[in-house]
């Protein structure tokens, strides 16, 4: 399963974006992270971090 944590990336924040569909976690992520926090993340940048969390 992917898991993106805003915690993770340095927001006190509960969010957490999870499932086994790389591009609905992409973009659920990246919508709360537009809306609640005001920044917008590329594609590429945010399958980084996945790659990295391993």
């Amino acid at each position: 399963m992917i898991k993106l944590v805003c915690r993770d990336y340095g927001f006190d924040c509960d969010f957490v974006s999870s499932g086994n569909d790389v591009g609905k976690v992409i973009e659920e992520y990246n919508s709360h992270s537009t809306e609640e926090h005001g920044i917008e993340y590329s594609k590429e940048a945010l399958m980084q971090f996945i790659i990295r969390k391993g």
